[in-house]
């Protein structure tokens, strides 16, 4: 990593889970920006196979996924001596991601004491609402389909101090909330955000091709 003064200050990537019981359950906030990201677009075509004429037509926004690898580090706070790495190493980090997959124990608990007293209808546990932050102009509705955890170098107590995360993410869509969820609203500020981006696009290739022609 540079130490040039002048060097720009990079934002961190995140992801962000958020309840009503906890607005911030977990949060996970990048050591170091992965190099690269996949993300993997599928349009939802409303014509597909069906009459002439309709092939156009979209469903909805395109199903979008996105993979990442995150490496998370303690050598630093153990440099430091830092309590919380010196006692328990990359845990708690790590157990801030894996509790985005884990219904909450006080509702567990709950639908528990429901079915033992022979409830009918017990709803599926809803989990936190997952952020990806990644920039000012991409902060989006996600899901955490599934991640895999390499753990590299352990401490003397076997406490994680060096490990590879792989996430793989489903970004959620306005087709995926009520109008009324936060996740609605973010999702359309980040597709209003991309029709702006398009169309400074097209200013920017118009005035390419006339200078090209003036060549």
């Amino acid at each position: 990593m540079t130490t040039f003064p002048q060097s720009p200050r990079l934002i961190k990537g995140a992801l962000v889970g958020v309840d009503i019981a906890n607005p911030l359950a977990s949060v996970v906030v990048f050591q170091y920006n992965p190099a690269t990201m996949t993300r993997r677009l599928e349009a939802r075509a409303a014509g597909e196979g069906g009459e002439v004429g309709e092939t156009t037509r979209l469903s909805g926004p395109p199903k979008e996924t996105i993979t990442l690898t995150v490496e998370i580090d303690a050598a630093d706070q153990l440099e430091k001596a830092e309590p919380l790495a010196v006692g328990m190493g990359l845990y708690p980090t790590l157990s801030a991601l894996e509790m985005m997959l884990y219904p909450k124990t006080a509702m567990v608990i709950a639908n528990s004491v429901l079915a033992a007293i022979g409830s009918i209808e017990i709803l599926p546990i809803e989990g936190p609402l997952v952020l990806f932050a990644w920039g000012i102009n991409r902060v989006l509705p996600v899901r955490l389909t599934s991640f895999s955890i390499t753990e590299e170098a352990y401490d003397p107590m076997l406490n994680p101090i060096l490990a590879k995360v792989e996430l793989s993410l489903q970004v959620l869509s306005y087709q995926d909330f009520s109008m009324l969820h936060p996740g609605f609203s973010l999702f359309m500020a980040h597709q209003v955000t991309k029709e702006v981006m398009g169309t400074l696009n097209v200013a920017n290739s118009v005035q390419n091709i006339a200078l090209g022609l003036k060549l």
